[in-house]
């Protein structure tokens, strides 16, 4: 993929699937982009995702990871593209740009969606990405919530035999099957639902992600059901360290300040190809992650 030749050394690199036993190494590298990810959360990208590694082989014959980029598949008709990593004495060599390829060929016709900071958009809009919409990065270990609930409403855990529905209810409102993430996901997931006169009015699932939990992906008919589902989570973990992600469309950036949900990062979310539709009667309100959508 690419030889540099000194008189001291030669490096030679190349791309390669990802293994399991790649992952520490993978690990080790978000950590010194100060990423939250814990080793367990690179194992359950790799359970639902495709991933590639650059591969750095020294003069000496010793090799080692210098890179990551993964690919899950949504559904026949989308892919989510993250974790996408090049080590920092690596850049500048076309490696970015090649994974990117790598990944995209893999994807085959499927739309792919990405979230991207401000030094990886100029790459991505390269390569056919646009802008959709906007995502806020909110965390606290000091947020306060009550949840205001309406008459006849409660919120509730998940049943069993309603996993069907749940998954229909996610497919209407994130316009993607998102079942390959969402039964896993399920396994390590707290799930509530709000329900009033018997009716389902949203869910929110949470789960140890990071530092501590991530409150995500919430569903929702209105906003103020969203509101209500966010809120039983901070009120049931007081001084957890907590952290959600919104689409800036949701409108809940003020209100996740106001409750003390600090917005500590902005990105884009950018799509290649024909973006999801958003659902018209239920909306997703916060994501999975930022590396699955």
């Amino acid at each position: 993929m690419h030889t540099e030749s000194t008189a001291a050394q030669a490096t030679h690199t190349m791309l390669r699937p990802m293994r399991a036993e790649d992952l520490a190494t993978c690990h080790a590298m978000s950590l010194h982009l100060s990423w939250p990810h814990r080793l367990v959360d690179w194992q359950f990208h790799h359970q639902v995702s495709s991933g590639w590694v650059v591969e750095l082989e020294e003069a000496d014959g010793t090799r080692s990871v210098a890179g990551s980029g993964m690919l899950c598949p949504v559904g026949d008709d989308y892919a989510s593209l993250g974790l996408v990593i090049i080590r920092d004495d690596l850049q500048g060599r076309g490696l970015g740009r090649a994974m990117m390829q790598r990944l995209l060929q893999d994807a085959g016709s499927r739309n792919v969606i990405l979230n991207a900071t401000d030094a990886g958009r100029p790459l991505y809009e390269k390569l056919g990405f646009v802008v959709t919409d906007t995502l806020s990065q909110h965390q606290s270990t000091t947020a306060r919530a009550t949840p205001v609930l309406a008459a006849g409403a409660r919120i509730r855990p998940l049943r069993q035999d309603e996993v069907p529905a749940l998954l229909a209810l996610d497919r209407h409102a994130s316009g993607m099957d998102r079942s390959h993430l969402l039964v896993p996901l399920l396994d390590r997931s707290e799930v509530a639902v709000l329900e009033q006169d018997g009716q389902v009015k949203g869910v929110a699932y949470l789960r140890e992600f990071g530092r501590g939990r991530v409150i995500g992906p919430v569903i929702a008919s209105e906003v103020e059901d969203a509101k209500t589902l966010i809120a039983h989570w901070v009120h049931a973990y007081p001084g957890a360290y907590l952290r959600i992600d919104v689409p800036g469309r949701t409108g809940l950036k003020p209100w996740l300040e106001e409750i003390g949900l600090t917005c500590v990062d902005n990105v884009v979310s950018m799509c290649r190809g024909t973006p999801p539709a958003i659902g018209k009667t239920w909306r997703t309100y916060s994501m999975i992650n930022q590396a699955l959508g």
